[in-house]
């Protein structure tokens, strides 16, 4: 596989009308529409009606990550608005989950709007949930450059965790497209019915449009489920800013699949693999990385996926799916593991050869954004047809829009 370095981005823009992008949810979550491109054509339907497009005994695979009310919004005496955006933890561990159940106190790295009005001192916020006043206490302090900041929070009553601190007091971090207030409304919808561990600040949206309905559509055609997660952070936002991807550095997201799904993956391979969501695609064929550098004998790197780790030579001996997945099942029931847990730059481009997904349930995506440029490596240059078709037919775009179905070409 050649390395992708030299690709422009400019090759991957299309216009995007403000007024095509998404600003509300539909009524209903299935009543999007729904763009099927398979063998070169489109076709054009509804989502509720989804089921019968995706073949039967298909693998659906699901991100089950759990947006958190990430933003959190502090008055100063001065009436100077401060908003911290909690991307990540780092004390007293990196853990995402243990860190959501931290009590107490905790540091996370933040991004901090309006930082210049706050140059020291604590941040206070008296929360008033359920008849109980809860007090939530900032202190900036490492400034990591571009507005980032550690930030360490503590508060009373201490015996209450992070994660119920942010339920209460925090807000949904709409992605910054969407050009208004987040609503009572966007915590039922900017959040898959499914959504069951917390550690995102995005939503993985394509799983929006999923209704119980529709999953019981799926299950008459026995169609099986399978659940995986890919936390999203708000790199999945930054655009490619560079030339060429050369430049361009991918943002790296934590991922958790455990044994039972490896193994329900390896048992599926000879039926349609199909992923919900570039989480799930990316998550997936990360999988099959981390297996290839256990065959290579690279097992200090097994749970770190970097993004140029395809197009590198040393990974280039054409392992199959299955060996990839089985070096890894193997791996992990040697260390007595009941999970893969790591992180995945993968950056997936024209050119990058899809191991293990068969199909992708998306939405339309920004023009000159990876995510665009993980499409155009499935579908080739139709990725034009499918969004000149969209535009043209009135399509909603981005994270409250319309989906696509994908068929590997």
């Amino acid at each position: 596989m050649s390395f992708p370095g030299d690709i422009r981005i400019e090759d991957f823009d299309y216009p995007l009308p403000a007024g095509r992008i998404a600003q509300f949810p539909l009524d209903r979550r299935d009543s999007s529409k729904l763009l099927v491109w398979k063998d070169g054509k489109i076709s054009e339907t509804i989502f509720s009606q989804v089921d019968q497009y995706i073949p039967d005994n298909s693998l659906l695979v699901f991100n089950d990550t759990k947006v958190v009310r990430a933003r959190l919004i502090f008055t100063k005496d001065t009436g100077a608005t401060i908003e911290i955006f909690c991307l990540e933890p780092v004390l007293p561990t990196a853990e995402i989950q243990g860190a959501f159940r931290q009590t107490g106190e905790c540091t996370w790295a933040c991004l901090v709007g309006n930082a210049k009005k706050w140059k020291d001192g604590v941040l206070h916020k008296e929360i008033r949930h359920d008849n109980e006043v809860f007090n939530l206490h900032a202190l900036k302090q490492e400034d990591r450059g571009d507005g980032h900041f550690l930030v360490r929070f503590d508060w009373e009553p201490a015996s209450l965790t992070f994660s119920e601190i942010l339920e209460v007091s925090g807000r949904i971090p709409l992605p910054p497209y969407i050009n208004r207030g987040d609503s009572p409304m966007d915590s039922q919808r900017y959040q898959t019915i499914y959504a069951k561990h917390e550690g995102s600040v995005a939503a993985p949206t394509a799983g929006l449009h999923f209704t119980e309905e529709v999953m019981k559509k799926l299950r008459k055609k026995n169609i099986t489920f399978e659940k995986l997660a890919l936390h999203v952070g708000v790199g999945t936002f930054r655009p490619v800013s560079t030339p060429t991807l050369s430049g361009h550095i991918m943002h790296s997201e934590k991922i958790i699949v455990t044994v039972d799904a490896t193994h329900n993956l390896i048992e599926h391979l000879g039926s349609p693999v199909v992923a919900v969501g570039t989480t799930s695609v990316r998550t997936l064929e990360s999988l099959y990385w981390s297996g290839v550098k256990i065959l290579t004998g690279d097992t200090e790197q097994v749970s770190v996926i970097n993004q140029w780790d395809p197009y590198d030579e040393k990974y280039s001996h054409p392992y199959s799916a299955e060996e990839a997945l089985r070096a890894l099942e193997a791996y992990l029931h040697k260390h007595n593991e009941n999970a893969y847990s790591g992180t995945t730059q993968l950056m997936i481009v024209p050119g990058y050869r899809y191991r293990l997904v068969n199909a992708m349930i998306t939405n339309f995506h920004m023009p000159q954004s990876t995510l665009l440029l993980l499409v155009a490596a499935f579908i080739g240059d139709d990725w034009k047809k499918a969004y000149d078709y969209a535009l043209e037919n009135n399509f909603r775009f981005l994270s409250y829009g319309d989906a696509c179905l994908f068929f590997s070409k």
